[in-house]
């Protein structure tokens, strides 16, 4: 009598994941962006903050400040506004962080990158739903100036060349949040951030008042200060004044955050998930 032997059937070898390809990545990509951009109709206070505060800062600065800062409120306009938008997109670019934050601990992310989609998609798809965000907001703010009485000295042209600035910018600035986003443990910091650098970072600057104005100690930041020159660069392109100098000096200012906060924020999204 011979004794049956069972055989226990080998696994073949794992067949390679293929991953998405560019075109593929980019489509997850824009997908995961509107995806993020839909959430404001289940969360309209989203779109009143992008909206309402910027409106607030436009009216408050105009007719409490413009007066004593330049005369009247129709001259203080021509100069602040350029420095509000410019405030205005700084604490814009901190809702990266927060919704990051929040997709992090709430487990999205991870639900996310679970999908067969491409890995940058989710952080991708993130920064460029944030951006047409901060588009809405500019735009919101120049047609209130204009209603205000602001005027554009350089045309279309001019303003088209402001709005790219401001979004190439933003978009630099974007992963100093998204590495806020990563190493903090709860998404109300990252806006704790925003108030504690933010502020002091744009009233040290000429983003309200002229640098002439303040002591000569604060006058050697405000020169080199990037709101101070993004602003310079708005009024240059919106309004009248330089503009080459100060349009190079923010580019270069958007290239050495990217390089420096860039790499930083991906190593911290990788050891996060």
């Amino acid at each position: 009598m011979t004794a049956a032997t069972a055989t226990t059937p080998t696994a073949g070898p794992l067949a390679p994941v293929r991953r998405p390809g560019p075109v593929a990545g980019l489509r997850h990509t824009m997908t995961l962006a509107w995806r993020s951009l839909v959430q404001i109709k289940h969360n309209p206070m989203e779109l009143l903050d992008l909206s309402i505060q910027p409106v607030m800062f436009v009216l408050l600065f105009t007719y409490v400040f413009g007066g004593a800062i330049a005369g009247s409120p129709g001259e203080y306009l021509l100069f602040a506004l350029p420095g509000i938008i410019v405030q205005n997109s700084f604490f814009a670019t901190m809702s990266t962080g927060f919704g990051l934050n929040h997709d992090l601990t709430k487990g999205v992310f991870d639900r996310l990158r679970a999908l067969p989609i491409a890995r940058w998609a989710p952080l991708a798809g993130r920064i460029i739903a944030d951006t047409a965000k901060q588009a809405w907001s500019v735009a919101l703010l120049i047609g209130v100036g204009m209603i205000l009485g602001f005027r554009l000295g350089n045309g279309l042209l001019g303003l088209l060349g402001a709005f790219a600035l401001l979004l190439v910018f933003s978009l630099a600035a974007s992963w100093i949040s998204v590495l806020v986003g990563v190493l903090v443990s709860e998404p109300d910091k990252v806006m704790i951030f925003g108030f504690t650098v933010i502020f002091p970072l744009t009233f040290t600057s000429n983003a309200f008042v002229p640098t002439e104005t303040m002591p000569g100690w604060l006058q050697a930041w405000v020169e080199v200060n990037p709101v101070t020159v993004l602003a310079d660069a708005l009024r240059g392109l919106l309004v009248a004044g330089p503009v080459a100098r100060p349009v190079v000096t923010t580019l270069i200012w958007a290239a050495a955050i990217a390089i420096v906060f860039a790499p930083l924020a991906v190593r911290g999204l990788r050891r996060r998930v």
